[in-house]
C-alpha cells in the first residue's frame, strides 16, 4: 500500500503538483493521466522511493514493483532469464543450488558433505519461493510478453531495446508485489502481448497506477482516474471506471461553463448598476459595495479548464541532395553467437518512404542505427549519398546527452543557430522559462520524445530513421507528429508498433526482417503493424 500526504512536486522553479493527498490500496486500479509534461512519471518515482517530494510524505508497505519508462538498467551481462527470476531472488538461490552439485559431483569427505547440506538448505529456501512452478510462471510471463526462451538463454546486453523493456515488464510481473506502478508499459508490446496484459491486470488483486495513453487498457482495467491537469496543481481524483470518468468530466465542464455564463451575466448587470450609481454622490458607497458583490461572484467560481498546450510540430524543407542519398549493401549483425539479419540491402531515394517489419527482435532498431552509423555492420557498408543529412529519432532517446540541458541539447544539434531562434523553436515544443535549463536526464518520456523531435527540427535533414516517435505521447501531441510526418517532404524510414504512423506515412516499400526481404507496399501488410 502506498499513501501520499500533503505531496508536493516541483520541475525547477515550477510546481507540478500541490499539497495531494492519497491512497493506493489492495484493489485500486488507478488509471493516472494527464498531458506530456503534467508530472505523471515525476509523481510515480517520488512513490517508488525514487525520488523526494519537494513537499509532504509518502509512507510504503509492502512490495513495491515499479517499471519506469527508462528501463535500461542491470548488469548487461547478466541473463534475461536470471534478470526475471531475480525479481524473488531465485536466480541467486539457483545459481547457488547448481554451484553445490558440481561440489557433490566432486568434491570427498568433508568437502562433498558439507556441499550436500547446503544444497538441502537451498532447496527448501528453493522450494520455500515457489520452487519449480515459479520458475514455469516466469517462462509463462516472458513468454506472454514476446520472450521466447531463445530470448531469455541471451545477456541483457545483447537484447534491442524492446527486449529489454520486456524483460523488466515481466520481472516486475513476476514479482508478486502489493503494488505496481506502472509507466507506459504497453511500449514495445505486440498487439497479442498487450491483450495478454490487459488480462493480467484485470485480475490483479494488489492495488496499481498505470501510465498509458493504450485507451483501451484504461478502459479495461482501471476502476479510478487521477487527472493531473494542464492547467492546475492539484490531482482530481474519480472515484470510478474510464468511461464514467469521461462522461463525468465532460459534464463537470458543462457545468463549469454554465456557472461562468450565469455568474458573469449577474456581475455585468451588478457593474453596470455601480457604474450609474456612481455619477451619485450619495450612492458612492452602495456603488462600490455593488462592485464588490460583482468581483466576489467571480471570484467564488471553479477555475475554467484550459484547453491542454500541444507541442507545434512542423519539419522544415528539408536539405538538398541527390538522387539516391542513402544505400547499404551486404549489411549483417550478430551479437556473439546470436545473429539478427544477414545480407540487408537497401537504397534510400530522395523523398522515398520506407517502412520496416518484424517481429520484435528481428533487428529493426538495430538495422536504423546501423544506417544512423550509431553501430558498424559485421560486414557490409552504409554509404551516404550526396548532400546526405541523417536525422535519427531513437526510441531509448540515446541521441540526448543526459547530462546536458534542454537548451544544451539543442544547441549542440544546431550549433550556427541564433539562440533567439532556439528558445523560439524550444517554445513551440512546450519547453519555456526555466525549462530549459533542466538537464535532459529528468525529463519524462514525453519531455524527451518532445526534445528529441526538437533536435530532428533544427536538422534540415533530408532523410529521417524514425524509431518508434510516437512511444510515450498523449494523444493530441501524437496527432501533431502525425501530422507532421504526411507533410514531409524528405524521405523517412520509419519503425513503429502504431498503425496510425504507418496510414500517416503513406509508404512506398516495406522491408521484412530478419529476412531482409522488400516489397512494395499494400494494405495486406497492414495487419502486421501491430504484430511488428
Amino acid at each position: 500500500m502506498i499513501t501520499a500526504s500533503k505531496v508536493e512536486l516541483r520541475a525547477g522553479a515550477r510546481i507540478l503538483i500541490e499539497s495531494a493527498s492519497f491512497r493506493v490500496g489492495p484493489g485500486d486500479r488507478i488509471g493516472l493521466v494527464g498531458r506530456n509534461g503534467a508530472g505523471k512519471t515525476t509523481l510515480t518515482k517520488v512513490l517508488a522511493g525514487e525520488g523526494l517530494p519537494a513537499a509532504g510524505d509518502v509512507t510504503r508497505s509492502g512490495q513495491i514493483g515499479y517499471l519506469p519508462q527508462d528501463s535500461r538498467t542491470g548488469d548487461l551481462e547478466e541473463l534475461a532469464r536470471d534478470r526475471i527470476l531475480g525479481a524473488r531472488g531465485l536466480d541467486r538461490v539457483l545459481r547457488q543450488m547448481q554451484e553445490n552439485e558440481q561440489r557433490i559431483a566432486t568434491g570427498k569427505g568433508a568437502t562433498r558433505e558439507k556441499a550436500m547440506k547446503r544444497y538441502s538448505r537451498l532447496e527448501t529456501e528453493f522450494l520455500t519461493k515457489g520452487g519449480y512452478a515459479a520458475e514455469a510462471e516466469a517462462a509463462t510471463i516472458a513468454a506472454s510478453l514476446g520472450l521466447p526462451d531463445r530470448v531469455l538463454g541471451q545477456p541483457l546486453g545483447t537484447l534491442s531495446g524492446g527486449q529489454r523493456r520486456r524483460v523488466e515488464l515481466a520481472r516486475i510481473l513476476f514479482s508478486d508485489s502489493d503494488t505496481l506502478l506502472l509507466d507506459e508499459p504497453t511500449n514495445h508490446l505486440d498487439a497479442d502481448s498487450v491483450v495478454w496484459l490487459r488480462d493480467f491486470l484485470k485480475t490483479y488483486k494488489g492495488g496499481f497506477i498505470v501510465i498509458s495513453h493504450d485507451v483501451n487498457l484504461v478502459e479495461e482495467c482501471v476502476n479510478k482516474v487521477f487527472l493531473l491537469d494542464a492547467n492546475r496543481t492539484c490531482i482530481d481524483i474519480y472515484n470510478m471506471g474510464w468511461k464514467q470518468y469521461l462522461a463525468q468530466r465532460e459534464a463537470d465542464e458543462r457545468r463549469r461553463r454554465r456557472e461562468r455564463a450565469n455568474a458573469e451575466k449577474k456581475a455585468g448587470a451588478l457593474m453596470a448598476q455601480a457604474d450609474k450609481m456612481r455619477a451619485k454622490a450619495t450612492k458612492t458607497v452602495a456603488a462600490q459595495n455593488m462592485a464588490r458583490r460583482a468581483e466576489k461572484l467571480l471570484s467564488g467560481l471553479e477555475e475554467q479548464r484550459r484547453a491542454d498546450k500541444v507541442a507545434k510540430l512542423r519539419f522544415p524543407e528539408p536539405a538538398p541532395c541527390g538522387k539516391t542519398p542513402l544505400t547499404a549493401s551486404g549489411l549483417s549483425k550478430s551479437y556473439g553467437s546470436l545473429e539478427i539479419f544477414t545480407d540487408v540491402e537497401l537504397a534510400i531515394d530522395k523523398g522515398s518512404r520506407v517502412v520496416v517489419l518484424g517481429l520484435n527482435g528481428a533487428g529493426k532498431t538495430t538495422l536504423l542505427r546501423l544506417l544512423a552509423g550509431i553501430e558498424k555492420p559485421d560486414t557490409g557498408e552504409v554509404e551516404p549519398g550526396h548532400g546526405l543529412k541523417l536525422g535519427y529519432y531513437a526510441q531509448e532517446h540515446e541521441t540526448l546527452d543526459p547530462e546536458r540541458t534542454v537548451l544544451e541539447n539543442m544547441r549542440t544539434a544546431a550549433p550556427d543557430m541564433d539562440l533567439v531562434e532556439i528558445r523560439k523553436i524550444l517554445g513551440s515544443f512546450l519547453f519555456s522559462g526555466d525549462d530549459v535549463d533542466k538537464p535532459a536526464s529528468v525529463l519524462s518520456g514525453g519531455e524527451k520524445t518532445r526534445l528529441a523531435l526538437a533536435t530532428l527540427v533544427v536538422s534540415s535533414a533530408n532523410v529521417l530513421l524514425l524509431d518508434e516517435p510516437t512511444n510515450n505521447l498523449d494523444p493530441a501531441s501524437r496527432e501533431e507528429i502525425l501530422s507532421a510526418l504526411r507533410s514531409f517532404s524528405g524521405a523517412v524510414v520509419l519503425v513503429t508498433h502504431d498503425e496510425g504512423a504507418v496510414f500517416a506515412l503513406q509508404p512506398e516499400r516495406v522491408i521484412l526482417l530478419p529476412d531482409a526481404v522488400e516489397d512494395l507496399w499494400n494494405e495486406s501488410y497492414a495487419d502486421l503493424v501491430s504484430l511488428a
